[in-house]
């Protein structure tokens, strides 16, 4: 059991199929789609080098790009800031190379199988995430309403712990199918997931994560509903959540997204940048050891797009902050969509007016960070009591609070060497509590909260450099960490998703093809960027008169079979 509230029910099942975050909205496999050797599919001779824009350089334009390029196509890639995107590893000034902090993406489940084959192909390794209870984290502190509780597993927590996970699984037995769905997503059922999943789109597209919990027998307390909030599963509290659709929710716990995470050692950008720099084994077109780097004037990415409109013959012309402008027979989009209503001069025929309009609609969640550098993991010391005699438990843990600090991650790389301390991770509310301080006056405030709950421990000497920070609400080319959809936004979810099947578009709507985390159905997670730029990529070798493999179809390929439920407009 890795969280204090867990996500999942217990089965007895003899043997647990590994699980893969696809769907239940679209039950395709992606991680088989790119196993296969017949690879994602060709375009005609007659294409090859054939420019097409990546307008954004986080994982998945550069998927996109590297996949696109292995078919024998030009991609040209445009980039604001820098390759990454919200993955995006930091290091601390002053300090040691090897000390480094996540500001974006973190942790990753095994469910993100697609993610998997890409780090996996640039030969990253990954290692346990010490989120609270996790198997690698060696205690967890629960601190709520001035009262702490030390735990190393849930059984040390005290029984209203214990009644909360209970309640959250009768909640889910209860209300969403939980056993059946996750048997059925292990199996890859894809009938059965469909005839699930349709049913409770239906009547609960209208239901806010709260209200869901309201409506259980099982949570009828508030008090549980409470400590349920600031605690949460998985990783942490999630009452932040509480006004998002519970569909949403829903999709995080039958794929099992919040379980047994892992990060990537070395830091999550790695994994975009060795994409860039990285030669395929087999390319078509281009000759042996062509890279993303290599296509590119200097080996950089094109600056930051500033219009995008439609030309004559449908193309699609790109002007950057250069004043350059280039035209192309297709664009991939992976920059967070709000972009196109703000930082980028967009024709309003860029997109049928429901894809505008769901755009607008589409909801971001604020996040923010702060990390400190410390001269060792010094949190693995034993406590001792006021008469110096041992307690047997760690000086400092993971921990878990209403205070301030929400939650506060330990990160190390051996007891003898620098770690680093994630002082606060926040979301919504509690991250604009932090927007209008700085770095250092962020750290003074979680310094007293941590203060309050460990009052004999100086965090303060053992740090070691300058706090970094960040509140993705306030980066210019983001203003939010990631979507999550409010009650009632399930139709312009699927207008975005679908995006891709640009045959039931007009003809003068074609071309521009929605791709990245914020249009896939498990918005936050690095798993949706990667399942979203496939899709435009088979979009863009189709609009090119490509096709996939026989052996291997693509998303396109088996859409109507798979296709999300289509809830009525009227």
């Amino acid at each position: 059991m890795t969280s204090t509230v867990p996500n999942a029910v217990e089965h007895a099942d003899e043997q647990r199929l590994p699980i893969t975050m696809f769907g239940p909205d679209f039950p395709y496999a992606y991680d088989d789609f790119l196993a296969h050797p017949a690879g994602l599919g060709q375009v005609p001779a007659t294409e090859h080098g054939t420019e097409i824009a990546v307008i954004g350089g986080g994982l998945s334009g550069i998927v996109a790009a590297y996949e696109l390029m292995k078919m024998g196509l030009k991609p040209v890639v445009y980039e604001a800031d820098q390759i990454g995107g919200r993955l995006r590893t930091v290091g601390f000034e002053g300090c040691e190379e090897s000390l480094a902090c996540e500001l974006g993406a973190m942790r990753f489940p095994p469910s993100s199988t697609a993610l998997q084959h890409y780090i996996d192909l640039v030969g990253l390794e990954t290692s346990p995430f010490p989120n609270p209870l996790a198997e690698a984290t060696p205690s967890t502190v629960v601190d709520l309403k001035g009262e702490s509780h030390y735990a190393e597993t849930i059984d040390d927590l005290p029984q209203v712990y214990r009644d909360v996970a209970d309640a959250w699984n009768r909640c889910l037995e209860e209300g969403a199918d939980f056993s059946d769905m996750n048997r059925a997503m292990r199996a890859r059922d894809v009938p059965r997931i469909r005839e699930i999943w349709s049913r409770l789109v239906e009547k609960l597209d209208n239901q806010t994560f709260y209200g869901f919990l309201c409506d259980s027998e099982a949570f009828k307390s508030f008090r549980h509903r409470e400590i349920f909030g600031q605690v949460g599963f998985g990783t942490g509290g999630w009452d932040t959540d509480f006004p998002n659709s519970i569909l949403e929710i829903l999709r995080v716990v039958y794929t099992e997204a919040d379980d047994h995470h892992r990060g990537i050692v070395g830091g999550s950008q790695q994994l975009p940048l060795r994409l860039w720099e990285r030669t395929p084994e087999k390319i078509v077109h281009w000759p042996y050891g062509t890279s993303l780097r290599s296509l590119h004037s200097d080996g950089e990415p094109r600056p930051a797009v500033t219009r995008l409109h439609r030309t004559a013959g449908n193309q699609i012309t790109v002007t950057d902050a250069n004043g350059d402008i280039r035209t192309y027979k297709a664009a991939i989009f992976t920059a967070q969509s709000w972009m196109l209503l703000s930082k980028i001069a967009c024709d309003d025929s860029l997109f049928p007016i429901d894809h505008w309009t769901a755009i607008e609609r589409t909801h971001y969640m604020e996040s923010s960070k702060l990390f400190v550098p410390v001269d060792r993991p010094f949190w693995l010391d034993k406590a001792v009591d006021d008469r110096g005699n041992p307690t047997g438990r760690d000086v400092m843990s993971m921990t878990l609070t209403d205070r301030m600090t929400r939650g506060t991650y330990l990160l190390d790389d051996g007891p003898d060497k620098p770690a680093v301390i994630c002082l606060s991770y926040t979301w919504c509310d509690d991250s604009l509590k932090w927007l209008p301080l700085s770095a250092n006056e962020r750290m003074e405030v979680m310094l007293k909260s941590l203060g309050e709950i460990y009052p004999n421990v100086d965090i303060r000497k053992h740090i070691i450099g300058n706090p970094v920070t960040v509140s993705w609400e306030n980066e210019p080319y983001f203003m939010g960490a990631f979507k999550a959809n409010l009650p009632g936004h399930y139709r312009y979810q699927r207008r975005l998703f679908t995006h891709f099947m640009q045959d039931r578009l007009p003809e003068d709507k074609r071309g521009v093809f929605l791709a990245g985390d914020d249009i896939s159905w498990t918005a936050g997670w690095a798993e949706g960027a990667v399942q979203t730029a496939l899709n435009a990529v088979w979009g863009v070798m189709h609009q090119l008169g490509g096709q996939t493999d026989a052996t291997n179809p693509g998303p396109g390929d088996v859409y109507d079979e798979i296709a999300p439920v289509e809830l009525p407009e009227d």
